[in-house]
């Protein structure tokens, strides 16, 4: 039986490390960008003669770091590899990840030539204030170009990462962002609060002293939350997963797959692969990456049945739908009253659980304590 796959190509290069990142990503100069393509395309052919007879591709999907910093030949050269070792269904969804500033209208069309069909742009705030605190390198301004001309050539998929519960943020500046991004009728909205993540320079302000980071108490930061739901919706977003909004038909496929555990494999120093119930880590080393692309997934990790089960609830919770019975029947051949309905009557009683007998989903106010609730799963 052929499956469905989704396809996440890590570019780790970047102009400069914003101060909250984590992810794995650094600046490099033109020789290494090539050789690192180059043997992402050597990894993708190696591994699709290994797989790609059981797999359709249905997204692909270029992360960082910033893969539009990359000279588009370069970049649509890995996307050349794709489709030379796999078979991509006839409307697979295929995202490139743009900061605002390294995209002009000769890159998105050469994109746009060779099949992309979506662009997500890191916009994170409307607020040129805010934007210099989070070491962004582009302003309101330079996103606004970048936008508009994907627009001009072309691009009818396109969505505006936000982030809230920034330095210095205030409930009225978040909701000038909900509102100009929402007035560029963007196809999807995703909407995160800030993480203070360990290793990085905030990580490091607040291991010093938390106050410097100005950051908004947790009751602004809720309200945040609140009226963003309250906003997008109103401006025709549906809010299908806890920090996600699209119109209709725009939900993100790639991300999808994810929450619902489908088969992903992750090509690049750093990417993650999840496939036939068992992880892969590729390690975070560019140049053992380089001289050794064919080993580069790492050992697998395999799930206990626990594990798989666990993770089927706590990711397709994150869904608005939530996660149906019949499914979990199916995955795990069990009832899944029998093995978490003590966890699930408990917080139906609470009004953090809605239980209609078929579907079981978070209501707003399990939202609100939804990792608390996840736990109760692992």
């Amino acid at each position: 039986m052929i499956k469905d796959l989704g396809i996440y190509i890590h570019i780790p290069f970047c102009v400069s490390k914003c101060a909250y990142c984590d992810f794995y990503s650094f600046p490099a100069d033109g020789e290494t960008k090539r050789a690192y393509i180059d043997t992402l395309c050597r990894q993708i052919e190696c591994k699709a003669a290994e797989i790609a007879e059981g797999y359709r591709v249905v997204s692909v999907f270029f992360g960082g770091g910033t893969p539009s910093i990359l000279d588009a030949g370069l970049l649509m050269k890995a996307l050349d590899a794709v489709r030379a070792g796999f078979v991509l269904s006839n409307d697979c969804e295929i995202t490139v990840e743009c900061n605002p500033g390294t995209v002009d209208a000769v890159k998105l069309g050469i994109y746009r030539r060779n099949g992309v069909n979506r662009l997500s742009f890191g916009l994170q705030s409307a607020d040129d204030n805010e934007l210099r605190r989070l070491g962004r390198i582009h302003t309101f301004g330079d996103f606004l170009k970048s936008y508009e001309t994907a627009r001009k050539c072309g691009f009818d998929n396109i969505n505006i990462d936000l982030m809230s519960a920034l330095p210095g943020q205030t409930k009225e500046s978040w909701l000038k962002t909900l509102r100009m991004a929402a007035a560029l009728r963007p196809e999807h909205i995703s909407a995160y609060s800030l993480i203070i993540e360990e290793g990085t320079p905030f990580g490091d302000m607040a291991a010093q002293d938390a106050a410097l980071l100005q950051l908004p108490d947790e009751e602004s930061e809720r309200a945040m939350y609140y009226l963003t739901g309250e906003r997008l919706e109103a401006a025709g977003y549906g809010h299908y997963e806890i920090s996600n909004y699209a119109r209709a038909g725009f939900e993100c496929r790639h991300n999808i797959i994810y929450w619902k555990r489908g088969d992903y494999i992750g090509f690049g120093a750093g990417a993650s692969s999840f496939m036939n119930e068992k992880r892969y880590a590729a390690a975070k080393d560019i140049k053992a990456y380089i001289d050794n692309p064919e080993n580069a997934f790492g050992e697998p990790e395999n799930l206990t049945a626990s594990d798989s089960m666990a993770e089927f609830m706590f990711l397709g919770l994150r869904m608005l739908c939530g996660v149906k019975r019949s499914d979990f029947r199916r995955c795990f051949g069990r009832q899944l009253d029998n093995v978490y309905g003590d966890v699930i009557n408990k917080y139906a009683a609470s009004g953090h659980i809605i239980d209609d007998g078929e579907n079981v989903r978070l209501s707003q106010a399990g939202i609100d304590v939804s990792n608390y609730i996840f736990a109760d799963f692992v």
